[in-house]
């Protein structure tokens, strides 16, 4: 009886323990069939994380053209330096040859060697190295130091257009003008070299993959180059002949408002502008300056009186005697004496002051700003530029009489060039 109550208290024992043996069993079935099933992306990404290293393949800024197919931004291909610091077996070595290729100190360079990344950019030493330098650094055949190809812009015309163009910083990001405002259309994406490498970074054995980094996109301007280049000429003569302390001029299609060609000096070269002070690489003038218009204004009071029916050029008449009192200011006529009788048109043929007063009594203020403001004036135009200024505008509430007859042959108001010439 005591046998039979051991050997079943011994079965049951050993089926207690099947059964436990059988339950991990499905256990660890089921967790492996949750890991290949339902984890597996997740873990295979860690896995590649911890194995995959990348080295980066900057892309071609895109073009900036002019109307006709001019490249004004282009991109050059040149080498940037880059350290994989686990596969580089002697340190200090590997420093020593870097550093008196380029010129460096050793100490910064054995920072870089021995720093403890995957990937290590030598910054900004190492990035748009010249061919030589490039030949010379490739030629040791160091362990964990490698060359990659890179864009580096390039303005083929130097100062031309370099206001409105603007400049990219060290890593090919717009930093002003166009390059600043259509920077997310200019920028690529980056390539990659993809490969494997162990948790000493040495190179496994595994397919090495190749990701073509992906150009900008191209812009072309309404710029006309031929234009652009007699423009810049023409201001060079005029900074030469008058020593002014800036100059900017616009040309513009007069029927279709298309900017054909716009400068400033001073002006800068995009490819060294950490070589000019900010003002000068900062600022577009003819966006920008704001200034007194005086007779170049006139044609915005003639057009006004001329739509509200005030005058008739060849039957009305003015007769100037040279000066005229306004609210107790006198204002002259840059002729001596006057030009006398004439015509309305002969007013604005002669560009006489006098004759654009009785304009502006004719107007008044409320339809002279009115008119001022529909062409225009007082704010920006909204040119796809950075800096442009609203000009300056009398406020109508506050004015009398002689602000009023000064504004109309271009005293006392401001505005830019771009807004003239729309």
């Amino acid at each position: 009886m005591g046998d039979d109550m051991f050997i079943k208290k011994m079965n049951e024992r050993m089926r207690f323990v099947l059964v436990i043996i059988i339950m991990m069993f499905i256990i660890i079935i089921g967790k492996v069939f949750y890991i290949q099933v339902f984890s597996y992306d997740k873990l295979n990404k860690y896995a590649n994380d911890l194995w995959s290293r990348n080295l980066p393949l900057e892309a071609n800024r895109g073009n900036i053209y002019d109307r006709e197919g001019v490249t004004l931004a282009g991109n050059v291909t040149t080498t940037s330096l880059v350290l994989i610091p686990n596969q580089i077996k002697d340190k200090e070595k590997t420093a020593s040859a870097l550093a008196n290729i380029l010129e460096v100190p050793y100490d910064d360079m054995l920072a870089h060697t021995s720093k403890k990344t995957s990937i290590e950019r030598v910054h900004p030493e190492g990035r748009r190295l010249s061919n030589l330098v490039a030949d010379k650094i490739n030629a040791l055949k160091l362990d964990g130091v490698y060359l990659v190809k890179e864009a580096k812009r390039d303005y083929p015309y130097d100062t031309l257009l370099a206001n409105t163009l603007g400049f990219v910083g060290i890593d090919n990001q717009g930093l002003s003008g166009l390059e600043l405002i259509y920077d997310d259309y200019l920028t690529g994406s980056y390539g990659a070299i993809k490969y494997y490498s162990d948790a000493k970074g040495e190179k496994l054995k595994l397919s090495q993959k190749y990701e073509q980094p992906q150009a900008g996109m191209n812009i072309t301007l309404t710029i006309n180059y031929k234009l652009q280049e007699a423009l810049e000429r023409e201001l060079d003569n005029a900074i030469n002949m008058y020593n002014p302390d800036g100059a900017w001029g616009i040309i513009m299609d007069p029927n279709t408002g298309e900017v054909l060609a716009i400068a400033s000096r001073p002006t800068f070269s995009p490819l060294h502008y950490q070589d000019y002070a900010t003002e000068e690489i900062n600022r577009n003038l003819p966006i920008w300056m704001t200034y007194e218009p005086g007779s170049t204004f006139k044609i915005i009071s003639l057009a006004s009186a001329l739509e509200e029916n005030l005058i008739d050029l060849d039957k009305d008449y003015y007769y100037d005697t040279g000066s005229v009192k306004v609210s107790g200011a006198t204002i002259h006529c840059w002729k001596h004496g006057g030009h006398g009788h004439q015509t309305y048109l002969e007013v604005v043929e002669n560009s006489c002051n006098t004759g654009f007063v009785s304009i502006g009594y004719k107007l008044g203020k409320e339809k002279l700003f009115k008119y001022i403001k529909d062409f225009g004036f007082g704010v920006k135009t909204g040119i796809e530029l950075n800096g442009e200024e609203n000009g300056i505008l009398f406020d109508v509430d506050k004015i009398g009489d002689l602000e009023t007859v000064t504004t109309a042959f271009g005293q006392g108001v401001s505005v830019t060039a771009i807004h003239l010439t729309i």
